[in-house]
């Protein structure tokens, strides 16, 4: 097990932000000098329940900013918003260098033109152009959760490998929580590429016959 320790260049800043789905405190931080800026949004006191809401985002530009239907990452974050807001209390830590599971967008958008054109999945067209299937490291979650006093969650999300990596920084998984997307002509294969090859829990999709 590692330990969600603090670099002695780990940065927080904090003010308040109001947005659609309600008002929170938004803390930025990064782990280390030179890391990668994150963004964890805090709604109501998450630490006067023993498991508070809590969702990691990876984050997905053509997803999360301009609502790419091949993937689910959107309507993810904003489902996750909807419950932490719903449940008077909860987090939202949206992390930043994980782009394409933490290939970059240049990156990305390749794999794209390999789905479109060749008709592969997610994770060949990744492996088709030489790049690893997942690169991506929850220490900076587990860090800022840390930071607010949160040692134990109920995780939003479909991924019990995210529940491995939690865990493995010591933040004990007390619920994983699903974020469903309903499926569509979109993200069919996205979904069943995540359920089939990435072991994620999409009843949704089994729902369909697929």
């Amino acid at each position: 097990m590692q330990d969600a320790q603090y670099d002695p260049t780990a940065e927080f800043a904090e003010s308040e932000l109001t947005t659609g789905h309600g008002r929170f405190r938004a803390i930025a931080f990064r782990e280390y000098e030179g890391g990668a800026e994150h963004l964890a949004l805090v709604y109501g006191d998450p630490t006067d329940v023993d498991a508070p809401l809590v969702r990691m985002h990876s984050e997905c530009l053509t997803g999360d900013v301009f609502g790419a239907r091949r993937c689910e990452c959107g309507a993810q974050l904003s489902l996750a918003l909807q419950a932490v807001v719903h449940a008077g209390r909860g987090v939202i830590v949206y992390l930043r260098g994980h782009e394409g599971r933490g290939i970059g967008l240049l990156a990305k958008i390749r794999t794209h033109v390999l789905q479109d054109e060749d008709g592969l999945d997610t994770i060949d067209s990744a492996v088709a152009l030489g790049l690893p299937v997942d690169t991506r490291d929850f220490g900076a979650a587990a860090l800022v959760l840390a930071h607010l006093g949160i040692g134990r969650v109920r995780l939003l999300s479909n991924s019990p490998a995210k529940v491995e990596a939690l865990t493995s920084y010591g933040i004990d998984v007390a619920e994983l929580v699903p974020v469903l997307e309903p499926v569509d002509e979109h993200n069919v294969r996205y979904l069943t590429a995540k359920r089939d090859r990435l072991g994620h829990v999409l009843p949704q999709l089994d729902a369909t016959g697929n």
